[in-house]
């Protein structure tokens, strides 16, 4: 597959931007850092009922209370995995999720049943599959946050994101590579699910990720550290493999829902589900690989 410079361009560019505006949230604060997160959570939520919906129109049936209850409810979710570090005032944020959670568990059948006469099991199967995607991975992700693991020795003052930096940096730099790798010397097709993807460019994305990762941390340590570095390069590992399963999954939605992309939000790279699909199924394992391991 020949490297086509003028989409090449339009996703560089377009890449750019998304990466200045994701570093800013960030880097910023931690206030910056929620703020980022939520507004990818309902970006997600908002493509991931379209495309449910598309794939099976009774979901379109949902109420309004179903549609935007459950979207908060996942913020709830979310909310709750804030470790403390936010609060209003003299309440924390994690209180506010705790309870709107529970609030939300009981309020949204109950509105189901009083606006529809009954419980459309399917369509909550559906949206309950969502609060796991979506809610509870982001809710992972804003806890990893909050972690101060084995990851850095230095003096940079954003050691609390740092493990959300690495997974997100692994996935980027194994999607860049992959995609430049197998448009270079990719000839053998992964699978019939993303035709475009080869296992060359796969293989070649992981490696060199993990690699780049490994650099990375031994040029940012201030003290030579093998065991951080070798952090550094597990997580690369994990985010990779299991971002890339992710996409896969992503893309089979997509050809379940007869669509291109999931959204257009972003030219030459789709919407908030094509943008995060990766970040969504690696976010889970990496944080259960730092509570076991890290």
């Amino acid at each position: 597959m020949a490297l086509n410079f003028s989409i090449f361009k339009t996703r560089a560019i377009t890449a750019l931007i998304f990466a200045a505006i994701m570093l800013l949230g960030l880097l910023w604060n931690q206030w910056s850092f929620l703020i980022l997160i939520s507004v990818i959570h309902f970006g997600c939520w908002y493509e991931y009922q379209r495309l449910v919906g598309l794939i099976d129109p009774g979901y379109t049936t949902i109420t309004v209370f179903h549609r935007y209850g459950v979207m908060l409810a996942g913020w709830c979710i979310l909310l709750y995995f804030t470790n403390n570090l936010y609060y209003l005032g003299s309440i924390s944020l994690v209180d506010i999720g705790y309870w709107g959670g529970l609030i939300f568990l009981f309020a949204l059948p109950a509105l189901e049943i009083l606006f529809l006469q009954k419980l459309k099991l399917k369509n909550i199967a559906y949206s309950a599959f969502g609060l796991l995607y979506i809610s509870l991975t982001l809710g992972l992700l804003i806890n990893l946050g909050s972690i101060k693991g084995p990851f850095y020795k230095g003096p940079l003052n954003f050691i609390d994101r740092l493990p959300v930096l690495i997974i997100i940096g692994s996935i980027w730099i194994n999607d860049t590579m992959a995609y430049i790798m197998g448009s270079l010397i990719g000839k053998t097709p992964l699978t019939s699910i993303s035709p475009k993807k080869t296992l060359e460019g796969t293989i070649a994305g992981i490696i060199l990720s993990i690699i780049v990762m490994g650099l990375i941390a031994y040029f940012v340590i201030t003290d030579f550290d093998r065991d951080t570095i070798l952090q550094w390069m597990t997580i690369a590992a994990i985010a990779s493999i299991a971002g890339t399963i992710g996409d896969l999954l992503q893309s089979k939605l997509k050809r379940m829902a007869n669509v291109k992309d999931s959204g257009h939000i972003m030219p030459g790279h789709g919407g908030f589900l094509d943008r995060f699909d990766s970040l969504l199924f690696a976010t889970p394992f990496v944080w259960l690989y730092i509570q076991l391991f890290a």
